[in-house]
């Protein structure tokens, strides 16, 4: 129920061969090829026919076709083709727009960035929130999603081109890509709540850290920890957690919230710090494909 961010290794991109040419462009008086942006290079080259209806149906033709400059990590035909049967489908209905817009925002990231500059990265951050990683120990992958083609460039940025979707991280796996919040992740799972929290949402959590589980008097995570004791560990843990996405903007104006455990949190605003049945907020919208969480300094409990 933490915040949490990602990390991204990288290395050769330059070994790429810039082997996709758009038939988007036309030759110029220079006998070089005119750019068009990156939507309309993507809807000419012929092998994005998928990902052009996916924007379309997000509404994000205008965004895309913006000054930017962008980095898109553009699925192919075939790459939409890998999802399990009815995803794409599912997606592409009015009501899923915005977890649609989400899942193509993880594959932007802002800035023009090139293969040779993209191969000096340990991470990037995309438009979406979180952070991709990159890895070039076996040929270069994007969240595990190989790069078949590099450097298509855009009026307003460039196109690396993927061989799979990649999906941003739920609740469970953005906590559980920080260290800082082992404990947190240590008791979900003792609760058994992780399926829980990767269901569709969305949630808000208010994650305490490790730290906050140190402040615990000696013995109690431990005992928690005891399946005798998940009933407790459970309600404890859905204390933390309420239904709906609240970003911090909306947080400060409730006075209360009603918790997925049943009962309500207390919400304060002192001396502009945000607290949470005294806890304070010491992190906020750390954004998840299934919602969001706002750090806390302390474990809070239910009456």
């Amino acid at each position: 129920m933490k915040s949490l961010f990602a990390a991204i290794p990288a290395v050769l991109l330059a070994l790429f061969a810039v082997a996709c040419s758009s038939p988007s462009k036309t030759e110029g008086s220079g006998g070089e090829a005119a750019k068009a942006d990156i939507v309309d290079t993507a809807a000419n080259a012929g092998q994005f026919k998928t990902l052009v209806a996916a924007v379309k149906a997000a509404e994000l033709v205008e965004t895309l076709k913006g000054e930017g400059p962008f980095t898109v990590f553009a699925p192919n035909d075939a790459a939409f083709e890998k999802l399990p049967k009815g995803t794409l489908e599912l997606l592409l209905k009015p009501e899923n727009k915005q977890k649609l817009a989400d899942i193509l925002t993880y594959h932007v990231v802002a800035g023009k960035v090139m293969a040779k500059d993209a191969a000096k990265l340990t991470e990037a951050q995309t438009v979406f929130g979180q952070k991709l990683s990159i890895d070039a120990t076996d040929g270069v992958k994007i969240d595990g999603a190989k790069v078949i083609s590099a450097d298509i460039e855009c009026t307003n940025g460039v196109i690396h081109v993927i061989d799979s979707v990649i999906l941003p991280k739920d609740i469970v796996g953005v906590a559980a890509a920080n260290d800082d919040f082992s404990t947190l992740v240590a008791a979900v799972k003792a609760a058994e709540l992780v399926e829980t929290l990767q269901g569709d949402g969305p949630f808000t959590v208010f994650a305490p850290n490790n730290a906050a589980f140190a402040k615990l008097p000696e013995g109690t995570v431990e005992d928690l920890l005891k399946p005798e004791n998940r009933e407790k560990l459970t309600a404890i843990l859905t204390y933390h957690v309420v239904a709906g996405k609240v970003m911090a903007a909306d947080v400060v104006k409730l006075t209360e919230a009603a918790t997925v455990q049943g009962q309500k949190v207390k919400i304060e605003v002192k001396d502009g710090t945000v607290h949470v049945d005294g806890a304070k907020v010491i992190a906020t919208d750390i954004k998840c494909s299934n919602g969001v969480i706002h750090v806390i300094d302390s474990v809070i409990l239910p009456r």
